[in-house]
């Protein structure tokens, strides 16, 4: 079950994005440029990436989670919500 249709978009828009940041990273890298302009790129990369994620965390809540509460599932639909969280939250 997906909740990201009405954010596909924006996702697949942010995501190709990341990928063009990460395609200069490697540009960067071949071209042998200073290691702490890498290190910038890197981190904008991984602040890009974050955000993707809390926008599918959103949706997920908002339906897939809103609508395993309203069932009889609620328990495991909030278990598996803590369990993403805290996978989310390592990286």
């Amino acid at each position: 079950m997906t909740s990201y249709t009405a954010d596909k978009e924006k996702i697949l828009s942010r995501l190709k994005r990341i990928e063009g940041q990460l395609r200069g990273i490697q540009r960067m890298v071949n071209d042998e440029k200073y290691c702490v302009d890498i290190l910038v790129q890197i981190s904008s990369v991984l602040g890009a990436t974050q955000r993707v994620g809390l926008i599918i965390l959103d949706d997920h809540i908002k339906g897939c989670v809103r609508e395993a509460m309203s069932s009889e599932d609620e328990d495991s639909a909030i278990q598996e919500l803590m369990d993403v969280i805290q996978r989310f939250v390592k990286t």
